[in-house]
């Protein structure tokens, strides 16, 4: 049985959780399982059939599932999965706020603020949004060192003109964003692959 099975709907993510999980838990067992015309599907909205397919898929799954896609989240954590960005979301809520949320896909932006609402409760996370989706072509060229550095440097200059807590970024795949800001950036920039994999991989650990 898999330690672990993550639900991607992009193939770059394999190797970042491979690297990952040999970083935090070396030995880890991860079932990787790619299914990018979800993501295709979603956009214009999870429909009934999207809906049961995502929860045959987790129903299958022997132990824990996290999916890494933001916009399929909701519908994932419905059928018993771990939503990626939920552990990160909690680390932003420790903050206090403001928070910056920044985000390249429609599809994405309202889970995510929903989802950052939950975690601070009836607290005001002091939201503001950081619409990035004209850098969202980067990711699908596969331009991965060039995604991250447009992100990089819109936050960074959002972050010069106001005060904030802490940076959220809200898809798995900005994650690169994140080493580069991590050397400039005065708040915690929080990305969810890391914190995802830590929390779920000791949690393994813990019940083994």
């Amino acid at each position: 049985m898999p330690d672990l099975t993550l639900l991607h709907t992009a193939e770059v993510h394999v190797e970042t959780f491979r690297a990952l999980a040999l970083s935090l838990a070396p030995g880890a067992d991860l079932d990787q399982q790619v299914r990018a015309d979800w993501l295709e599907r979603a956009q214009s909205g999870i429909d009934a059939a999207l809906n049961a397919e995502i929860a045959e898929t987790v129903e299958a799954a022997d132990g824990p599932v996290l999916c890494t896609c933001t916009t399929l989240g909701p519908a994932a954590e419905k059928a018993g999965a771990t939503r990626i960005d939920w552990p990160m979301m909690q680390e932003a809520a420790r903050t206090g706020g403001p928070v910056l949320m920044a985000y390249c896909l429609e599809s994405t932006a309202g889970p995510s603020e929903a989802l950052l609402r939950r975690a601070f409760g009836a607290r005001d996370p002091a939201l503001t949004c950081l619409d990035l989706g004209q850098h969202w072509p980067l990711f699908e060229a596969a331009d991965s060192a060039g995604f991250a550095a447009a992100i990089a440097e819109d936050v960074a200059e959002a972050l010069a003109a106001m005060d904030f807590a802490c940076v959220v970024l809200a898809q798995a795949s900005m994650a690169g964003a994140a080493e580069l800001l991590r050397e400039q950036a005065r708040v915690p920039v929080l990305a969810s692959p890391e914190i995802a994999m830590r929390v779920l991989l000791a949690g393994q650990k813990g019940s083994a």
